[in-house]
């Protein structure tokens, strides 16, 4: 780009915009005197934007907007500047606005949205641009409510400032703005109710009001006038609809966006009778009770492409093929509809009906959506086997939830090597026999969960090749065998949560976990992002599961990304506890109860700094509690319950807070809250430092002498003194001999 400019010296016009020159702009730039027109728009630059470009004598017009590695600051300005159009938008321009900028006595157009000002209230300054039509400080950090300044700004045609922290109502002096198309103030947290003065601005097209805390009641007859209003977006307020036939006449407008989600309603607004043109309908999260009235099925018919009618009271049955041509997202789910399932038509991206009442067997019709990236059918009763075609028909698919239904036969097979799968649940059904090796091929999935039903199979080892599986859920199955290591590098490099209990699995347990390095303050989830007509839709589906976790089988609706877990409960697991699990820093789960696991607790758990739960009980294992386990102060439940656990049970931590019944079953165990061993005090937890060298020296650590007697046949009686001084590094030794000797006399 510097090479392309500096020998231009005369250049009046530069528009590169859309062009991807991925570099700083040349200072070179600075030179050219006479420019008056200067757009890179969208150029992918970086780096900081010359502050001297501000001042070249000549420049009317600067649109950078678009490069979100560019950054700046906007300078003082003086009455010398010719700028008609200022557009820096969706930067990481800095700083503030400076209030030199109400001498720009030209300015027009001025778009500061997205960028990384400093928090600050609405620039009063602005007020003074009595020229401006534009005007764009939408998510830039400015906030309070909306200067009385701004009244002066009357030949506004666009005017917004969504998405940032706007406070106080909606002034009346807005209704001035006769000249007003483009109006947003969309989630900020104004209050109050919509001015009556809204009716003179007659020229008004779009109108975005959603996500604030507005009230009053709202009649659209309020909005006759404005008959080029096509955009409406109410959403998320405190509003009260009159909805009803009185207003249903030829004089509504129509419109081909109308968003009335969260808002109350009580029952369809009936003008959307006449409605012709419409292309987005939003009426989710309402109380629309009843079955869907049949004029609903012939609104705007050829024009509709998203329709959002969930979490409402809808009954009844839907037709068998639904009948909007272009439809591309449909939302019924949360409802109480029956029947079958209608077809959609072969446009679709999105079809969610989860938590209804569907019926009967998938129609391989709906494999006919070639397009589709997200398809939820879960939580109906639906029916019958898994056309075929549902693992393969589309590439671009991202999500597939087809769980609690009433599924039976074959997972769905095969997944080809083209596919965008993220997600796959199909728990709780009843499907059976082995898992579709071509399961492997999905190489960007993320969640999988084959929960509660039937399969019979040896451990998927071969699914530790997908680099990021996070969570692989297998509870409730009839999964059988020794699970073997791969022999890949890295198996599961990503796995955060492993859930393979109740199942039949027999052997050690094997090395499935590495260390989990996670973001805490985010949840896992996955985006689907897609465009529809020039608007962007974005569906995050949070990750949830059932996992035992604190003694309860507990629903995760959203999982934390620093919450780790490991359940392998309830099956057949034999040999010691092995020490990697200490090394699995964040986790905060650990379930291994109902297995024939020996040898002692390892003394490397203590390391999970970061445990909450850890059930280690119905096993075979023995020796004492390790006093390492006092380290772990977020542990808040513990159950070590029938084993072979002896003496005594760390004292003056959590550990001695909890029930007894987390001890049971282990006779050899004592301390609170279990009775007191004996005149034996209770070792209080070990000192942070370091142990001693082996270099010979040793520490007198402890004197117990034992008397017991204990007799062999009829009449032979043998009297026995056993005296054990530990002169010993290790206290841990010096306990662990007296804790046998107790169980000895115990079981005498």
């Amino acid at each position: 780009m510097s090479s392309l400019v500096q020998n231009l010296t005369s250049l009046e016009t530069l528009d590169l915009s859309f062009i991807n020159i991925s570099s700083i702009i040349p200072v070179s730039l600075t030179n050219l005197s006479f420019l008056t027109h200067l757009a890179l728009k969208k150029c992918d630059l970086f780096g900081e934007f010359p502050v001297k470009i501000f001042s070249l004598p000549n420049l009317e017009v600067l649109n950078v907007r678009y490069n979100q590695d560019l950054t700046g600051y906007l300078p003082e300005f003086n009455r010398s500047s010719p700028l008609i159009s200022l557009k820096v938008g969706f930067t990481s321009f800095f700083g503030t606005i400076p209030s030199s900028i109400e001498k720009l006595n030209s300015l027009q157009e001025l778009d500061v949205a997205q960028c990384n000002f400093s928090k600050s209230l609405v620039p009063s300054a602005l007020g003074n641009l009595r020229q401006l039509t534009y005007l764009d400080i939408s998510k830039s950090n400015f906030g309070g409510p909306i200067p009385d300044s701004l009244a002066n700004l009357t030949q506004l045609t666009v005017f917004r400032v969504s998405t940032s922290s706007l406070t106080g109502p909606i002034p009346s002096w807005l209704g001035n703005f006769s000249k007003l198309v483009y109006l947003d103030f969309a989630y900020n947290q104004l209050i109050g109710s919509i001015p009556a003065s809204f009716s003179n601005l007659i020229n008004l097209e779009i109108l975005y009001l959603q996500g604030n805390n507005l009230r009053g009641v709202v009649e659209f007859q309020m909005f006759q006038k404005q008959q080029n209003l096509y955009q409406l977006q109410l959403s998320s307020n405190n509003f009260e609809f009159v909805t009803g036939s009185n207003i249903m006449n030829a004089t509504v407008q129509q419109f081909t966006i109308l968003g009335l989600s969260s808002c109350n309603l009580k029952e369809l607004p009936h003008f959307l009778q006449n409605q012709t043109n419409l292309e987005r309908l939003d009426l989710v999260d309402n109380k629309i009770s009843g079955e869907v009235p049949n004029w609903m099925w012939n609104l705007s018919k050829e024009t509709l492409i998203f329709l959002d009618i969930s979490a409402n009271f809808f009954s009844g049955e839907l037709p068998a093929v639904i009948p909007w041509v272009k439809l591309q997202c449909l939302r019924l789910s949360f409802n109480s509809f029956h029947g079958r399932l209608p077809i959609p038509p072969p446009s679709l991206l999105e079809y969610g009906v989860t938590n209804n009442k569907f019926t009967g067997e998938i129609s391989p019709l709906l494999c006919n959506m070639s397009s589709l990236l997200y398809l939820d059918l879960s939580k109906n009763n639906l029916s019958g086997t898994l056309p075929l075609c549902l693992g393969n028909f589309s590439d671009d698919l991202v999500l597939l939830l087809l769980g609690s239904n009433s599924f039976h036969g074959m997972m769905l097979q095969p997944f080809n090597n083209r596919s965008s799968l993220r997600m796959i649940d199909v728990s709780h059904n009843q499907l059976q026999g082995q898992l579709p090796r071509s399961l492997a091929n999905c190489v960007m999935l993320e969640y999988l969960v084959l929960s509660n039903n039937q399969f019979s199979d040896v451990f998927p080892i071969w699914l530790g090749t997908l680099p990021e599986l996070k969570l692989l859920a297998m509870r409730h199955n009839r999964f059988k065998g020794v699970i073997e290591q791969s022999r890949t590098i890295v198996d599961f490099p990503k796995l955060c949560i492993l859930d393979l209990s109740y199942n039949n699995f027999i052997g050690e347990i094997p090395p499935l976990f590495s260390d989990i390095i996670v973001n805490k303050s985010t949840y896992m989830y996955t985006d689907i992002s897609y465009d529809l007509n020039g608007f962007s839709i974005l569906r995050s589906v949070a990750y949830s599961i059932t996992i035992a976790v604190k003694g309860l089988d507990l629903y995760y609706s959203k999982i934390q990304e620093g919450f780790a877990a490991i359940d392998i409960s309830s099956n057949k697991f034999e040999g010691k506890i092995p020490e990697f699990i200490g090394n699995i820093k964040e986790l905060r789960s650990l379930n291994i109860s109902r297995n024939i696991l020996t040898g002692s607790i390892p003394s490397s758990l203590g390391n999970l700094r970061n445990l909450e739960s850890l059930d280690l009980s119905q096993n075979k294992l023995s020796g004492q509690i390790p006093q390492q386990l006092t380290r772990l102060t977020f542990l808040g439940y513990f159950d070590v319950s029938h084993n072979n656990l002896i003496g005594p049970i760390p004292q003056g931590t959590q550990l001695t807070s909890l029930n007894r019944t987390s001890y049971e079953g282990n006779p050899g165990l004592c301390g609170d809250p279990l009775p007191k061993c004996g005149n034996q005090e209770a070792p209080q937890p070990p000192p942070s430092t370091e142990e001693d060298s082996d270099s010979g020296s040793a520490r007198m650590l402890g004197f117990d002498l034992i008397f017991f007697s204990a007799g062999i046949g009829s009449g032979f009686a043998v009297g026995m003194v056993l005296a054990v001084v530990a002169i010993t590094r290790r206290q841990e030794l010096f306990l662990k001999i007296v804790g046998m000797v107790r169980l000895m006399i115990w079981k005498r």
